[in-house]
């Protein structure tokens, strides 16, 4: 058995309607996702990378060819993705989470704000994140390609990431074609909370 392994999604390919569609969502997941996972499974074999679990793979990086690092962080983006999507969603954060976005950003639509104008302003393919830095602080990146803040190239930008949004065209182009910024909007309908909230318990509990 490989290693790396597709993961299920945590809902059906339509569930997400009218926000994204199941076309969209079938494709994105069956061929674009498996295909990160089988090219990387592939571009491990005979590295020192071959082994080792993902986030010790995206911590160095650097260190690996450019089909490890893009086929690394494609297969990590998307199965953060999924986890944070929903068909019912908890559509506003709460208690330590909630704290800190206002503290640091003002509110949750300044957040929302922030993340959007990261995504548009990401020339060409790429992702915008919420990520925790290693100090325990909030801050919002986008990154190219399928790179992710927790990848030892982001020199500025390094974390771990709790929220992504997938800004590739894959992602939104049947929908929504070249408007950007309505498949931006149409996200936050489908974006649950309560993973977000999980997931920034879990790792600031890590990091400080």
């Amino acid at each position: 058995m490989s290693k790396f392994q597709l993961p299920d999604l945590p809902f059906t390919y339509g569930a997400l309607e009218p926000y994204f569609d199941r076309e969209t969502m079938t494709i994105h997941h069956q061929k674009h996702h498996q295909a990160y996972v089988d090219n990387l499974n592939k571009a491990v074999i005979g590295t020192s990378a071959e082994g080792l679990e993902l986030e010790d793979i995206l911590a160095q990086v650097s260190q690996y060819s450019p089909a490890i690092r893009n086929n690394a962080g494609g297969h990590y983006n998307h199965s953060l993705f999924w986890q944070v999507l929903s068909a019912a969603p908890k559509t506003a954060p709460t208690g330590k989470l909630a704290s800190q976005i206002d503290a640091t950003f003002g509110s949750l639509d300044e957040l929302k704000a922030k993340i959007k104008n990261a995504g548009l302003g990401q020339f060409g393919s790429g992702w915008s994140w919420l990520y925790i830095k290693y100090n325990g602080t909030l801050d919002v990146v986008a990154t190219a390609n399928q790179d992710n803040p927790l990848m030892d190239t982001q020199l500025t930008s390094r974390g771990v990431p709790i929220l992504g949004v997938d800004v590739w065209e894959h992602a939104y182009y049947l929908k929504y074609q070249n408007k950007r910024a309505d498949y931006l909007d149409a996200f936050w309908s489908v974006l649950d909370w309560s993973a977000v909230e999980k997931r920034y318990e879990e790792m600031i509990g890590k990091l400080i």
